[in-house]
């Protein structure tokens, strides 16, 4: 355990400098980082503990505890240096910050390093450093996608509340289906990894057929009940339910499912109608939130684990490589922990009017 260093005693006028300066968004970087060094260090953490966190060696982070106590204040401010004096201000790092957030070159759709430093004025090299220091990345871009589900609130809090909160005695099963599952063959045979080279195959492939991968994972248990179709129709849907309901002969089975058709049709709102079957409760997801069903989590692995590297000369090779992982997945019992209470989804998507 790393051992704590003293102390730092802080007027509360330096402290609400120092804070001020720590939570800045345009204040340099370099100085940010000295004001949370000196809070972390009035609070008694160990420089080793602080310099993980400002992201500085163990002896700069002495070195600036020993100037601050030195010349409080004033010593976090930049000496003279001997040298060429600096080309660009402040100023110019922070146009150049503001220009990247803000604006777009003409005509195109994001800045480069280049066009970025020839709209501002300031060296490519400088402007390089300073896009990697703000962690600014213009070429990249995410994506996103919010629910216009009417009844999002209601949604997220039931589905939730099931994965931190289940009825007693109750299962709760997540419940999807990876359809179009394609067994592609390569034209060539794979090239093994070996010292100094990757693992190669040809870019080009045959497919073997495809099938509809239909999975439940019981969320409390990490247990997955597979089926594996030819097709993705009601019909199927409803085999596997019947199969679900042999699988849990007895108790409540709570389904979580998303909005396909498949899912809300006739011939399923039919079946679930029946008498011996109202022991089966339904929840949806809201619409565009894949990511509330957890078992998307295990055909993330599937994709990654199986299909996106695997050679499949046959449908039936397809359908028992798939099998054979899920089969080892139940052995090794994985569970897929939920930890976000609804208060904080709702928060995190920025969505005020729904909570």
């Amino acid at each position: 355990m790393p051992k704590k260093a003293v102390s730092l005693m802080l007027t509360a006028e330096e402290k609400k400098t120092l804070e001020a300066l720590a939570s800045s968004r345009t204040a340099p970087y370099r100085q940010v980082q000295r004001a949370r060094l000196i809070l972390l260090a009035a609070e008694g953490r160990a420089n080793t503990e602080i310099a993980k966190e400002v992201d500085l060696s163990r002896g700069m982070v002495i070195q600036w505890r020993q100037r601050f106590m030195r010349d409080r204040l004033a010593g976090l401010v930049d000496r003279p240096r001997s040298g060429r004096p600096l080309m660009y201000t402040d100023a110019d790092r922070l146009r150049v910050v503001e220009t990247a957030c803000t604006k777009k070159p003409p005509g195109e759709t994001h800045w480069s390093v280049r066009n970025l430093a020839k709209a501002t004025g300031v060296g490519r090299d400088t402007v390089h450093r300073i896009l990697r220091a703000n962690k600014l990345k213009p070429h990249r871009v995410g994506t996103f996608s919010q629910s216009p589900d009417p009844d999002f609130v209601a949604k997220v809090i039931d589905v939730v509340g099931l994965y931190l909160d289940p009825p007693k005695n109750a299962i709760v099963l997540c419940v999807d289906e990876k359809t179009q599952v394609q067994a592609l063959d390569r034209t060539q045979p794979m090239l093994p990894m070996r010292p100094e080279q990757i693992e190669r195959h040809t870019h080009d492939y045959k497919r073997n057929g495809t099938v509809q991968l239909y999975a439940a994972l019981e969320v409390h248990a990490g247990h997955v009940v597979p089926r594996i179709e030819d097709r993705h129709r009601s019909r199927e849907f409803i085999a596997f339910m019947n199969q679900l309901l042999r699988a849990y002969p007895k108790g409540e089975i709570h389904v979580i499912l998303d909005n396909v058709i498949t899912h809300r049709s006739k011939e399923v709102q039919q079946w679930h109608a029946k008498p011996t079957h109202r022991r089966v409760v339904f929840h949806f997801i809201p619409t565009y939130s894949s990511w509330l069903n957890l078992v998307e989590v295990l055909f993330n692995l599937v994709q990654a684990k199986v299909l996106r590297r695997g050679t499949f000369p046959s449908k039936q090779t397809l359908v028992r490589k798939l099998l054979e992982y899920i089969e080892q997945f139940n052995k090794e019992g994985k569970v897929f922990h939920w930890t976000k209470p609804a208060e904080t989804i709702f928060r995190s998507l920025n969505c005020p009017t729904r909570h």
